[in-house]
């Protein structure tokens, strides 16, 4: 019984880490990660498919942490 509640607590631990830390951005066909510039919940999930990224770039987090680059170069 304690090795399950170690192995939950590991992985909630875990989860709220990458969350904190990276943007999960879905285009068409996959998905790409961006780290983030600062520790927060803030855009931690960025539907960028269709016409959604070009608004992408008024967020300023998400250009900091490079969503232009990252942009740039689904594009070609």
């Amino acid at each position: 019984m304690k090795l399950i509640i170690t192995l939950i607590s590991m992985t909630i631990i875990t989860l709220l880490f990458l969350a904190l830390n990276f943007h999960v951005i879905e285009f068409e066909q996959e998905y790409k990660f961006l780290r983030k510039t600062k520790m927060t919940f803030e855009d931690t999930y960025v539907d960028a498919r269709g016409l959604n990224k070009f608004n992408l770039l008024r967020k300023p987090a998400l250009v900091e942490a490079g969503m232009q680059h990252l942009l740039n170069q689904y594009q070609k």
